[in-house]
């Protein structure tokens, strides 16, 4: 949840103490937690002192997801395992911004960096702190964040619980589902619809290179479909060979390609370069491999169609 002014983003939000019990009194609402980020160079001990590492510190008190329940205590933070690559490990005080705040990582967590940048999870306390040292012009009064955590009660659906808390503060919020706020960061939409033009690009090369090495198939094939067609077999029959023989070779390179890409996401370091394997996007590559595979066969089903038994076994001799 944002200030209405905001635009949903989270460095031009400001959530008082006012308005924030105007939300927690709207109906549906469970509990709130307070969210706030600084976006800081850190100091690495062993670095030179202008080879700074990109990071942002959140404070936070309600976690997000795959980050510990219990914020640490004062100068602590949990850093994203991002920031191994710039030598951060685990013990290490690393100084924040131009006042060079020190603060120190006690753990890992995965999958949190924002804008591009290394993430680094800690208590509110410590996010006043350092804000209040690098960042003066931008420190909000006590008990003010930048932006809302809200959870329901379950009574309503996220929806509806959204319009509530709105008109609740007299549409002073933005209230946004968890993925609409990651929608709402700059850039991640371009990004994702960059890479779905990717995927998209390449279903159309794999439906063309699929038609094409079929139909020369079929051609190399035709003598034998004409001798299949004159014992019996229908066209039907033999298309159906045909399309199985595509969907095979098409699971086994799936099977192959999805075993390499799991190895390369085992191999490439933590934090080198933004690389994510699950079981999700190997399933729906796999499924869009295979439809892309029929309708690349459907292109010989003319030709198939067409056999002569008595031209094409002649044409064979």
């Amino acid at each position: 949840m944002f200030s209405s002014d905001a635009d949903a983003s989270l460095l031009r939000s400001e959530i008082t103490t006012g308005l924030r019990s105007e939300v927690e009194a709207a109906g549906g609402v469970a509990e709130t937690g307070g969210l706030g980020v600084v976006q800081l160079g850190a100091r690495i001990p062993g670095k030179g002192p202008r080879d700074l590492a990109d990071t942002a510190l959140f404070g936070y008190e309600l976690a997000p997801e795959g980050v510990p329940d219990t914020p640490p205590a004062l100068g602590q933070a949990y850093a994203d395992e991002i920031l191994k690559a710039d030598g951060v490990e685990e013990g290490m005080e690393i100084l924040l911004g131009p006042y060079r705040t020190p603060v120190t990582v006690i753990g890992f967590v995965s999958d949190t960096n924002y804008l591009g940048q290394g993430s680094l999870w800690a208590s509110p306390e410590t996010w006043r702190q350092v804000l209040a040292e690098n960042r003066a012009v931008s420190v909000l009064a006590d008990g003010s964040f930048q932006a809302l955590v809200v959870r329901g009660d379950g009574s309503v659906s996220t929806g509806a619980l959204a319009d509530q808390i709105d008109t609740a503060t007299g549409g002073a919020t933005t209230s946004l589902s968890l993925a609409d706020a990651a929608n709402s960061i700059p850039g991640v939409s371009e990004q994702q619809g960059t890479f779905n033009q990717i995927i998209g690009v390449t279903i159309v090369v794999a439906v063309v290179v699929i038609a094409l090495f079929f139909a020369l198939l079929t051609v190399e094939r035709i003598g034998l479909y004409g001798v299949l067609k004159a014992v019996g077999a229908s066209s039907a029959t033999l298309f159906g060979g045909l399309l199985l023989q595509a969907l095979i070779v098409t699971l086994i390179a799936s099977a192959a390609a999805s075993v390499i890409a799991v190895v390369l996401g085992l191999a490439v370091p933590a934090g080198t370069i933004p690389y994510a394997i699950t079981v999700q996007r190997l399933v729906l590559s796999t499924v869009l491999l295979l439809v892309a595979a029929a309708i690349g066969c459907i292109f010989s089903l003319r030709r198939v169609l067409r056999i002569d038994p008595a031209t094409a076994i002649g044409g064979s001799r």
